[in-house]
């Protein structure tokens, strides 16, 4: 049974990923219908960890109380709604509300998965949640970016299939999650709290929220500029060999998931750090030099330093945090990683607007890099002071 409930979980919690991925091939396709610049295509995406954060702001702990199903079921209806309102969508406006509905949705259903994932762990390794939950991150940006490339670029009506693969996904996920077991707590109502540390692992929520962030920012980076510069630096409008080659970071993503269920967070997020730091080198690189073969590997090297940070950051919260708190805690986490997110997304897109492309990565990529510079020392510091595993 709760191998069963963690691939539904697992499939609810992909959902959300395919949202927030499924736009991004199809940004330029927006920008040369609407005639939009690079601003306002990264502030779509921003809008997305903007609204997300709020829900996770005043109802981070929702799930602690009325269930990890409940708030899922929630949050995947929401998401329904805005396949709908993208399917739809006449003018800009539209995509601002459908990424909204995104946020609001997946900040219903992450944190509620995510904790779901741990509680109905069977293996008896804390690890493999992490794990699994990376997994089904990379499942769902992979299908977004390929699936969306594929239909935009060979069939009919390109802005409005990728959404309707979306809803069907989101219909499939809320009905199995119906049939899954009721897991409200009882003799519990819910009130307002703004999330909170539990007592006594605020340095390992620091760690654990930095190595996330790393991730997300580096990810910020990929999903809101990644199509603009596979276009530019492989010469093709193609949508589907665009999709395809940012699949195979999202898929590296996956890949390197699989190996980590039984490495200490700690040593996955030290090398997280260190591989991001190569990844925006390579990032920088290509766009310097236009190369198609630095661009891969970049996707490469940034998606396995991506499947470190945020593994390692999550291993080291899943095991810190207390059962009854866990919902509460994961939420701050994301709602902190989201914020950087949103700020990374809509700095890069303001500098492409102003300096152009090449400009705004060189840029930003050393200053994330200071970011998971600072991860490194603080994870080494933790090592030498706290030396017990992690």
């Amino acid at each position: 049974m709760r191998q069963a409930r963690n691939v539904l979980v697992s499939l609810s919690r992909a959902g959300p990923l395919w949202a927030s991925g499924a736009p991004s091939v199809l940004y330029p396709v927006y920008a040369a219908k609407w005639d939009l610049s690079a601003a306002v295509t990264t502030s779509v995406f921003g809008v997305y960890p903007l609204s997300l954060l709020l829900v996770l702001l005043f109802f981070g702990s929702l799930s602690d109380t009325i269930g990890r199903r409940k708030t899922i079921l929630i949050g995947v209806a929401l998401i329904a709604l805005s396949a709908i309102v993208f399917a739809i969508a006449p003018n800009v406006g539209f995509l601002y509300l459908g990424r909204v509905l995104q946020g609001v949705g997946t900040g219903f259903a992450i944190g509620a998965a995510s904790a779901a994932l741990v509680e109905n762990n069977y293996t008896g390794n804390p690890r493999i949640a992490s794990s699994l939950t990376t997994v089904s991150t990379s499942a769902g940006l992979t299908l977004a970016l390929v699936i969306s490339g594929l239909l935009a670029e060979y069939a009919p009506l390109p802005l409005v299939l990728s959404f309707v693969a979306l809803l069907a996904l989101t219909i499939v996920a809320f009905v199995l999650t119906l049939f899954t077991p009721h897991d409200e707590t009882v003799g519990q109502r819910w009130t307002f709290a703004l999330p909170r540390v539990a007592p006594g692992m605020l340095r390992p929520f620091v760690l654990a929220t930095i190595s996330v962030s790393i991730a997300y920012a580096v990810g910020a980076m990929f999903l809101s500029l990644g199509a603009d510069m596979a276009r530019e630096f492989t010469g093709t409008t193609n949508l589907f060999a665009i999709g395809a080659l940012l699949g195979v970071s999202s898929a590296t993503i996956g890949i390197t998931a699989l190996f980590l269920s039984r490495m200490h967070a700690h040593t996955t997020i030290l090398i997280g750090g260190a591989l991001s730091v190569i990844g925006l080198g390579l990032m920088a690189a290509a766009s310097a030099t236009g190369s198609i073969l630095v661009l891969l590997l970049w996707c490469i090297i940034g998606g396995m330093g991506y499947s470190f940070s945020f593994t390692g950051g999550l291993s080291l919260i899943n095991r810190t945090a207390p059962a009854h708190h866990r919902g509460a805690t994961l939420s701050l986490l994301y709602l902190l990683a989201y914020v950087v997110q949103a700020v990374v997304a809509i700095g890069a897109g303001m500098l492409a607007t102003a300096l152009g492309l090449q400009m705004a990565v060189e840029l930003a990529s050393p200053i994330l890099a200071v970011f998971c510079l600072a991860a490194v020392v603080l994870v080494l510091f933790e090592r030498r002071t706290q030396p017990q595993p992690a």
